[in-house]
């Protein structure tokens, strides 16, 4: 799953609104507004929209490992160049 402080935080790094992570997650705006207010994974949220969210964010590079309950982290991973050959 993904933690509130999860999506700000990679919302905030990616400088997207929520407008825009909702675009990319079929989530709607409310819905994110709503789970960005919980400090850990939202309790009273559709896993699916959990996962729309973090597949949203992880479409563009993020990795959100689980969270342990204290930390909150995520890292950039590198995307492939759809212009390289494989």
């Amino acid at each position: 799953m993904v933690t509130g402080a999860q999506i700000r935080m990679a919302r905030g790094y990616l400088r997207w609104s929520v407008k825009e992570l909702a675009e990319a997650s079929g989530v709607s705006s409310a819905t994110i507004k709503r789970l960005e207010l919980e400090d850990g994974v939202p309790a009273r949220a559709f896993g699916s929209s959990l996962m729309k969210i973090r597949e949203a964010l992880e479409g563009r590079g993020l990795v959100l490992p689980p969270d342990d309950g204290n930390v909150v982290i995520a890292r950039i991973r590198e995307l492939e160049d759809p212009a390289a050959g494989s």
